[in-house]
């Protein structure tokens, strides 16, 4: 079983003619995922990679039943476009775009709650479930069914951790980038609370980063409210402090948010941290066989 997508989903692609929107309708299509209808205002009428074009979220969800979305627009469009899926009654809204500004998305988060819509991202790969659904950036190619879900913020690390367990012969249920900006519509705590949920989930792989404070909330959240195991990775040991890595909001600020801190909070609650990602597959087959798991 996945979270989030299964095979009923729906999807729309928000900047389907774009070059980026393109290319990934194509990847996504071709992995088996239900892409029902794009949007570009004043291409409608017209299609992309056999998929119907519509001038707007609203028109496309009456016409095709869509209920998922991804944004694939230029920054400064896109929180007009994830509250317009939201308006439309999307349930379910993937913003890929990277450089969102952070004060566009202080009223696009409120607003997509009182939709009550759900928001991965932005600046997020997207998430697949192997065999069932594709959404977003996510190699189709390196994933597996089986019983590991993977949250992570980074998503060239979710890439190599994926890559790692399918070698070793260990299938994902679902694999969600969450996205590295300060301001996301899904944390930590909201996909951990839905793979402890779900029944195939037998164990959890956490990839954090440096900067904020989402990893020490998700040690106390595993701490508090998880049976399931779960095994870690933090991203930045070695970043000066003060200056950005990477993401958005991978950066420290004085004491706060460094990867020493994170690792800590992570090990507190009972989470064995690998120092490296090569180190990930091997710790959770350790809690993963200890807790009682089909590891092999």
């Amino acid at each position: 079983m996945s979270i989030l997508v299964d095979r009923d989903t729906r999807l729309l692609v928000q900047g389907i003619t774009g070059r980026d929107g393109g290319f990934h309708t194509q990847q996504m299509l071709a992995y088996g995922t239900a892409v029902v209808a794009g949007v570009t205002p004043g291409k409608g009428g017209t299609t992309q990679h056999g998929v119907p074009v519509f001038d707007d979220v609203e028109s496309a969800v009456r016409a095709t039943g869509a209920n998922a979305s991804v944004v694939y627009v230029p920054p400064l469009a896109a929180a007009d476009a994830v509250c317009e899926a939201a308006a439309a009654g999307i349930g379910f809204i993937v913003c890929i775009t990277e450089g969102v500004p952070v004060q566009d998305m202080v009223r696009t988060l409120p607003y997509v709650q009182q939709r009550g819509a759900r928001l991965l991202g932005p600046n997020c790969p997207g998430l697949i479930a192997p065999g069932v659904c594709k959404i977003g950036i996510l190699p189709g190619n390196i994933v597996t069914p089986g019983p590991i879900g993977l949250v992570s913020r980074s998503g060239t690390l979710t890439y190599e951790v994926v890559y790692q367990l399918t070698t070793a012969g260990i299938g994902q249920t679902t694999c969600i980038g969450i996205g590295g900006d300060p301001l996301i519509g899904t944390k930590f705590i909201d996909v951990l609370r839905l793979f402890e949920a779900d029944a195939a989930t037998e164990a959890v792989i956490l990839i954090g980063e440096i900067g904020g404070s989402d990893e020490e909330e998700a040690a106390d959240f595993v701490r508090t409210s998880m049976r399931k195991p779960v095994v870690g990775f933090i991203a930045g040991r070695t970043a000066p402090p003060g200056r950005r890595m990477g993401h958005a909001g991978a950066i420290v600020s004085g004491n706060a948010g460094t990867a020493s801190d994170k690792v800590a909070a992570l090990e507190r609650a009972g989470v064995p941290v690998a120092p490296t990602p090569s180190g990930v597959v091997e710790r959770l087959r350790s809690v993963w066989q200890a807790s009682g798991g089909s590891a092999r």
